[in-house]
């Protein structure tokens, strides 16, 4: 039975309303096991090619209204270990009492005896559960992304998520799309391609973007060609064009997902953070190539891409040679936008006004967490939101 806070109403019906050459993130545990209101924004259109007759799904953009935010707790020494594990859950605390002050954030936990100890950090603002158990704490990767039909209708799909091709044991996360889609009553089905919600960036107007090394790789498609991974995922995104970068392969264990280092602001626009010019490791390289690219692409609709650039800090308090710097892994809430901050008093302030601009009519909170992101992820890594039926 799932713990939780509550008045005596089922969980379904507190929830869902109605009644009853660095590395950015290194292969830890591979042996082991593995609030307030909404406020309205504004909605994507669906993609042209959509047919009135049979409406077609199609995933929105990040900025829409959410009902929800989605994490999960971690608790494993085996993946961690002792030391390092209670840092990372300060740091989740935080990012989930944070985003609470703007809309429901929903925790799930391995068991009971975690439930509790996360509501103790989290507070009662936060709603902690254990009926959806899970390995790790990457909701990005594990929910599933959720769609709509143009016609009032939400469903949900998981990624077929297998660990990061095989890295980390995986048997509690590979349930936990299918899980979080039953608790909310939503229709659910996988992809014909395995991946993660942090590979993929789409616009919800037609157009994604992916590392090619996450996707078209054998630890996660095997025997598929970059062309049949292409039209599963437009088929899945209810998309029209994928551009894609290149990516780095088997460096950290995402193989390089996209939503460190590019994002999608709205249809034509995208982010990317460029590093010093001083850096020159394979990061530092990868990043130029996605602006370069980036920068000479074209959406499904025919515009020309603008690309915000956004610099990388020049220092960072973290001496983890899996530190993961990024600005642009941010969570966009309902009225504001949480990312993260690195010491670096020059650069944090510019990518506070360029995502203020970017994001406009919304507060941007940016957020100490360092302890997560020397664990290869962040704070998008961290949430997966569910955008308002």
């Amino acid at each position: 039975m799932s713990a939780f806070h509550g008045d005596g109403r089922s969980l379904f019906s507190r929830l869902f309303g109605g009644s009853a050459e660095p590395s950015r993130r290194r292969v830890i545990g591979a042996a082991g096991v593995g609030a307030a209101g909404v406020a309205l924004g504004s909605m994507a259109m669906a993609p042209q090619r959509a047919s009135a007759a049979l409406p077609r799904w199609w995933v929105e953009r990040d900025d829409v209204p959410h009902a929800r935010t989605w994490m999960s707790w971690p608790s494993r020494t085996s993946i961690w270990g002792g030391r390092r594990l209670a840092g990372v859950q300060e740091d989740i605390a935080l990012i989930a009492r944070t985003v609470a002050l703007h809309e429901p954030v929903v925790m799930c936990a391995p068991d009971a005896d975690t439930a509790a100890t996360a509501r103790s950090r989290c507070g009662p603002a936060v709603t902690v559960l254990d009926s959806i158990p899970t390995d790790d704490l990457w909701m990005r990767d594990t929910a599933p992304v959720f769609r709509r039909d143009g016609r009032g209708g939400l469903d949900a799909i998981g990624l077929g998520f297998n660990g990061w091709g095989k890295k980390q044991t995986h048997s509690r996360d590979a349930e936990v799309a299918r899980r979080i889609a039953d608790e909310g009553r939503l229709p659910f089905s996988r992809t014909e391609f395995v991946g993660e919600g942090g590979a993929i960036e789409t616009d919800g107007d037609g157009t994604v973007m992916a590392t090619e090394s996450s996707l078209v790789n054998k630890n996660r498609n095997p025997g598929m060609s970059r062309a049949e991974i292409e039209d599963a995922v437009l088929h899945a995104y209810g998309a029209d064009r994928m551009i894609w970068v290149p990516g780095i392969k088997g460096k950290d264990i995402t193989d390089d997902h996209i939503d460190v280092t590019s994002r999608f602001v709205r249809p034509g626009v995208v982010m990317v953070q460029v590093p010093p010019e001083d850096r020159d490791d394979a990061w530092a390289r990868d990043a130029r190539e996605q602006f370069a690219i980036l920068s000479r692409a074209t959406d499904a609709r025919g515009r020309r891409l603008k690309v915000i650039r956004v610099d990388g800090p020049d220092t960072v308090r973290s001496k983890d040679s899996q530190f993961v710097d990024s600005y642009l892994n941010f969570h966009v809430v309902n009225g504001a936008v949480i990312t993260a901050r690195f010491g670096d008093a020059v650069k944090d302030a510019a990518a506070n006004r360029a995502l203020a601009e970017a994001f406009p009519g919304r507060t941007v909170v940016q957020l100490d967490v360092d302890r997560l992101m020397a664990g290869g992820g962040g704070i998008h890594c961290s949430t997966m939101h569910e955008p308002l039926p």
